[in-house]
Order: structure tokens, then C-alpha cells, then sequence
């Protein structure tokens, strides 16, 4: 891997932020982010690249590459899961290997960000489309990861508390989902005028509010860290592998459909991220048998921090070795 792309993208100032919030949790600095503050960042990076997202879509119009991408990628939402839960039950029960299976099927919104960024700092060009791509992948996991459990093991008195209605719910009415799909759907409906009225909110303080967002994450991953030495060699190696061997796929399937350099590799990251919002508080919800500690810190204290730091510019080496 070229070693130049991962400088590039270490000395991105949110990224070297994150570093600074894993190294304060590290040495026990009292820093901290006031706790509704994250909550708030989380809320505005998600309108922010919904909207940009549907802007563009607005400029570009909606065609058969955009429409197949997007098949594409519901299609390895529900397909990352179903391998990922049977190699998870050679090691744990169903409920913790269907959590871990739905996690890691869905996305990260914030690597997709921290991926866009790159790609910007190295003017690279991407299109809005793979905002939609975003938007739709977190809720098919989800379901998928719940049919898994329900076929291969759940017990059946289980059945009576479980309600298809609060699943899907949670799946298409989360609210991190919610916002980023009305944000897309508000920047195609209003355009360019649009944009031109949201700029400085949407563009102007953007990488500042992914800075202090990051510095949150380091804070929260480094506390995370301590959490894994409980679960053994088998759980960590599957926080990085599982993510290489679905970013590789994910760029193997964008030259195939022929996305582009931008495009693919941010479709790689869609693939290769692991959700830490969204899946967790579904899994809560449906599947209190499963431990939280497990999916939250493995996507949270490792296959996020991969991702951001070595996955991003490895996946973008693939691309262009494979000439997506």
C-alpha cells in the first residue's frame, strides 16, 4: 500500500483530532465533550451530507449507474450479514452472532464522511447518488441479522414478545435514518437555490463540526478499547478482517459496474464500515439477549479506527489497482 495515501489521510486535521481524543482518554484527561453536544454533531453531519447528497442527485438527475448502485448496495446489506452470522457462530450464541452480523452488514455514516473527505482533500470527484447508498444500507441489515435469528435458533417463547412492527420500525424509522433520508429528499426538491441558502451551514462549518464529532469518537473508542480484552483473539481479528475482505468485495463489484475511482472507493467503505448508531439501539430493542459491549466496542474501538486511519487510503490503492 502506498504509504503517502495513509499520511495523507493521518494528517487530516479531524483525523489527527481523533487521535488527540484517544490519547487524552488513554492518559485519564478530565477532557470531555458536554454530552449533548455529540448528539447534536451526529445530527448535523447527517443533514449536512443528506442535503449535499440530494443536490448533487438534483444537478446529475437519477439514471440506470445510479439506480444499480443502489441495488447493489441493499444487496450487500443483506448479504454481508448472512456469512458474517454463521463464521460468528463458530464462536458464540445466535443472539450475540446475529447483533454482530447486523453490525457489520450496515454502515458507518461518520467513516462515509471521514471517506468523502479524503476524496475531497485529494480532488477526487464522487457522486451524490452514494448518499442514497448510505441512507439505504443501515436498515436491511438490520432485518436480515433478525431473520437470521429467528430461523437459526431463537427459541420459540421468544416469539411472543417479538413484533415485526417495532423491528421495522426501528429499521426505516430510526432517527439517524429518518434525517439523512428527508435531508436527501429536501436537497433534491430545492436544487441549486437550495444550496445556495444552506452553503455556509452545510459546507462552511462542516469539517469543523467532523473535527470536534472525531475528537468525541477518540474520547469514546478508547474507552471502548478496554471492553475488548474480554473477548478474545477471535472477535478482533474478525473487526479487521471481515471489514478488508468487504471493502476488497465492495471494490471488485464497483469495477464490475464500472462507479469510478470516487465512487467506488466510497462504495468500498460502505461495505467494509460497521455501524456503531443505528444497529446498536435496534439490537437493544430486539435483541436484549445480546451483548452490547460486544458489537459496540468491536465497531466502535476497531473497526472504526482501521477504517479511518489504514482502511480509506487501502481501499482506494485496491481501486486503483483493479482501475474501477
Amino acid at each position: 500500500m502506498d504509504g503517502s495515501l495513509v499520511l495523507s489521510n493521518i494528517l487530516n486535521p479531524p483525523v489527527l483530532f481523533f487521535f488527540a481524543g484517544m490519547l487524552a482518554a488513554l492518559l485519564k484527561s478530565d477532557l470531555e465533550i458536554p454530552q449533548p453536544l455529540p448528539k447534536l454533531f451526529s445530527l448535523y453531519l447527517l443533514l449536512a451530507i443528506g442535503f449535499k447528497g440530494g443536490h448533487e442527485l438534483a444537478e446529475s438527475g437519477i439514471n440506470w449507474q445510479i439506480a444499480i448502485t443502489i441495488i447493489a448496495a441493499i444487496l450487500m446489506a443483506a448479504i454481508v450479514p448472512v456469512y458474517t452470522f454463521f463464521i460468528l457462530r463458530i464462536k458464540l450464541d445466535q443472539y450475540n452472532a446475529a447483533a454482530i452480523a447486523s453490525t457489520y452488514g450496515s454502515i458507518s455514516a461518520v467513516t462515509f464522511i471521514t471517506a468523502s473527505s479524503f476524496l475531497e482533500k485529494m480532488h477526487i470527484t464522487y457522486g451524490g447518488h452514494m448518499v442514497a447508498a448510505l441512507a439505504i444500507m443501515e436498515s436491511p441489515a438490520i432485518i436480515v441479522g433478525l431473520i437470521l435469528l429467528r430461523v437459526f435458533g431463537a427459541k420459540a417463547e421468544s416469539e411472543e414478545q417479538f413484533s415485526w412492527g417495532n423491528v421495522l420500525r426501528e429499521a426505516f424509522l430510526n432517527g439517524s435514518v429518518f434525517l439523512l433520508i428527508s435531508s436527501l429528499i429536501v436537497g433534491l426538491l430545492t436544487g441549486e437555490q437550495g444550496m445556495e441558502r444552506l452553503y455556509p451551514f452545510t459546507n462552511e462549518i462542516f469539517y469543523g463540526v467532523l473535527t470536534f464529532f472525531l475528537l468525541d469518537m477518540g474520547l469514546v473508542a478508547a474507552r471502548r478499547i478496554r471492553d475488548l480484552g474480554k473477548t478474545g483473539s477471535f472477535l478482533i481479528a474478525f473487526s479487521i478482517f471481515i471489514p478488508v475482505a468487504n471493502g476488497i468485495l465492495g471494490v471488485l463489484i464497483s469495477k464490475v459496474l464500472g462507479m469510478g475511482e470516487g465512487n467506488g472507493l466510497l462504495f468500498a467503505v460502505l461495505c467494509a464500515s460497521a455501524s456503531y448508531i443505528a444497529v446498536p439501539a435496534a439490537m437493544r430493542l430486539t435483541v436484549p439477549e445480546a451483548n452490547p459491549s460486544l458489537y459496540v466496542s468491536m465497531a466502535l474501538a476497531l473497526t472504526f479506527p482501521f477504517n479511518i486511519i489504514v482502511g480509506i487510503p487501502l481501499y482506494l490503492q485496491i481501486v486503483n489497482l483493479v482501475g474501477a
